[in-house]
């Protein structure tokens, strides 16, 4: 080859290699955005590339039966209710549920799919840092023939964090209207998503320091319902333990199941959900290996 057929040659090769420098870093969308692969899933994570991003599916997403999520009926009761109307078309509010870790706030969300997927929900998880994409992706959701939540897990701000400022905006909408088909769900062990001292603000420091305060208060605000998730009691922690052990058909005497439920509860030092299907898991792998 000559000396100009091979330079022309590495040219082109390097040129091939900078498209793909470019998609993988965000400067350029891998494909177009589908949206006709809402049809075929019901689950999404928005994928942050540089400047880019993609809505990608998740081809086996977690599936919740709300009825097994006991001892938080009122809040339940609440985001079904909530979800209804946004699925409906009706008026809805972004949600916030806050509270015990363990204590279903996540499983409540993923509980949606299941009884609203049919009828056209979808959800896209967002991590934290990713709520700033809402811009992006909300204007590839405007428009589309399907419900949309938009859910973030473990939202929370530390102290000296500002962008908690940029948050109130998007959720308030901003210049840009909110499109009707999106809702923001987030759950948090914070009710307030920050934390909260009780001496904030040295006199010092702020000459009104109940500003400062409410100025923190006020992102929670944002979220029109907010679900409060309390700590369990041991009644309804059993209660939790006795329905996983029941849809199991496990082969265990009651009273054995109560007391092994309480010891597991006091060797982790939590009675939550969590906790429950945590020993439920546990026991059921004993009761399968005695069987073999």
């Amino acid at each position: 080859m000559s000396p100009e057929g091979w330079t022309e040659a590495a040219l082109k090769r390097l040129d091939r290699i900078l498209d793909r420098v470019e998609v993988l870093v965000g400067k350029r969308e891998a494909a177009p955005f589908d949206p006709t692969v809402f049809r075929d899933h019901l689950a999404f994570r928005w994928e942050a590339a540089g400047e880019g991003g993609r809505i990608a599916p998740v081809p086996h997403p977690h599936r919740v039966d709300l009825s097994l999520l006991v001892g938080i009926d009122a809040a339940k009761g609440e985001l079904v209710r909530n979800t209804e109307q946004f699925v409906s078309g009706a008026g809805a509010n972004h949600v916030l549920l806050w509270g015990e870790r363990g204590t279903g706030k996540s499983s409540c969300v993923k509980g949606l799919l299941d009884v609203f997927g049919p009828r056209g929900l979808r959800i896209v998880e967002l991590a934290r840092w990713d709520l700033f994409s809402f811009p992006r992706i909300a204007g590839r959701l405007r428009g589309l023939p399907y419900r949309f939540i938009l859910f973030c897990d473990d939202l929370s701000f530390d102290e000296e964090e500002v962008d908690f400022r940029g948050l109130k905006t998007l959720l308030d909408g901003g210049v840009e209207e909110r499109p009707e088909n999106v809702l923001i769900y987030a759950t948090s062990n914070r009710r307030h998503l920050m934390p909260e001292r009780r001496v904030d603000l040295g006199a010092e420091d702020e000459i009104h320091p109940e500003e400062a305060v409410s100025e923190k208060l006020s992102l929670s605000d944002r979220f029109g319902l907010q679900l409060g998730f309390f700590r369990f009691d041991q009644d309804t922690y059993l209660a939790i333990v006795e329905e996983y052990a029941r849809r199991l058909a496990l082969p265990v005497e009651a009273e054995t199941l109560r007391a092994d439920a309480l010891r597991w509860a006091l060797s982790t030092g939590s009675r939550s959900g969590r906790t429950a299907k945590q020993f439920i898991d546990d026991l059921s792998g004993r009761v399968k290996m005695r069987g073999i």
